[in-house]
């Protein structure tokens, strides 16, 4: 189940606006065609949003090595302005494409052919950590998951959403490769269905267990005891443990915290945006009204209705029992706790 593909140093993006119906992979032969592909939502997810940025850049620096150094980087500097642009919520994006960048930069001496054949390098290993990464996550959040769970979804935070495996998903993939009983409810998440169209094809193709629910019925399954926990990614966290995802998400809390269900967040470290004090400071995507007055192509919404469509909500600290990283597991996360937390692990 891959979202991306390199073939012969070409990026392969599987269009997961097509999902479940078609299998079908784009081509991107340079920077522009991968930012579109970000933006027009082919490819999705904090993580393999960033890892596809990363080949954009090795794309870009492709693209200009028959250039001098000086226009070689201004160039490379104006793909990352670029790509950056696509989605400002997920911070996972500008990590990757700042960390291609900094590769670049690094490389004193270097003929502009020789940079662009690092930065392929550096993008793959990109790749590979996320997909490293995923599984200690899936091994730390595993622990959470009693032996039989009921577990409830919001958006994909899988393979499809990651370079492989998955941050949320991956936790019940591990989950269930340790014996554990689960099944999946799978929030359709409006506008866009990623949880019906996505969440629900993973585990399809997996053969775990899957219900999926409109977004409005997930209070009342939890009412007739019939939710156990519920697990979800993550597009930017910040300092204070506030964190960034599909939007629907805080509504989730809210009513797990009011009917004391565990509600846990999986994201990698690269997720963490301690620029940021609390979650008021994180940028919130708004994307075209049209995915909310069009389904399918059919008009759903009287032309002249005003439309508000944040891609994204914040869900306060206070509301999430635990934040699981590669790291480990932070429990009730707090500024001080997630500045010690990460302390050690880097100390470590």
């Amino acid at each position: 189940m891959e979202a991306i593909r390199i073939v012969d140093k070409k990026l392969l993006l599987l269009d997961q606006r097509l999902l479940p119906g078609q299998v079908n992979f784009v081509e991107c032969g340079d920077w522009q065609a991968v930012a579109n592909a970000i933006l027009e939502m082919v490819v999705r997810g904090a993580p393999a949003i960033g890892a596809a940025a990363a080949y954009g850049m090795a794309i870009a620096a492709t693209g200009l090595q028959q250039q001098e150094l000086s226009l070689f980087y201004a160039g490379l500097t104006n793909a990352a302005e670029g790509l950056q642009a696509t989605r400002p919520t997920a911070v996972n994006l500008a990590w990757a494409v700042q960390r291609m960048l900094n590769v670049a930069r690094a490389q004193t001496g270097a003929t502009a052919a020789a940079i662009a054949d690092i930065l392929w390098a550096e993008a793959n290993i990109i790749a590979k950590e996320d997909i490293v990464v995923n599984k200690k996550i899936g091994a730390f959040g595993a622990s959470l998951i009693p032996q039989q769970a009921r577990i409830l979804t919001h958006c994909n935070a899988g393979a499809l959403a990651t370079v492989g495996y998955g941050t949320a998903l991956g936790v019940i993939r591990s989950a269930v490769a340790q014996g554990k009983q689960v099944s999946v409810i799978a929030d359709e998440t409006r506008p866009y269905l990623q949880g019906a169209r996505l969440t629900a094809w993973e585990m399809v193709q997996e053969n775990i267990p899957v219900t999926v629910i409109a977004d409005n019925m997930a209070g009342f399954l939890m009412k007739q005891g019939k939710v156990d926990l519920v697990i979800v990614g993550a597009d930017r966290i910040v300092a204070n443990g506030d964190v960034a995802n599909k939007i629907g998400t805080y509504a989730l809390a809210v009513l797990a915290k009011a009917h004391q269900i565990p509600f846990y967040v999986a994201a990698p470290y690269s997720t963490f945006d301690f620029t940021k004090s609390n979650g008021d400071q994180i940028p919130i995507e708004e994307r075209c009204e049209t995915e909310l007055t069009y389904f399918a192509g059919t008009q759903i919404a009287p032309t002249g209705a005003c439309c508000y469509n944040p891609a994204f909500d914040v869900t306060p600290a206070a509301l999430i029992s635990a934040i699981i990283t590669e790291f480990g597991v932070i429990e009730q996360p707090t500024t001080q706790k997630l500045a010690a937390f990460f302390t050690e692990a880097n100390h470590d």
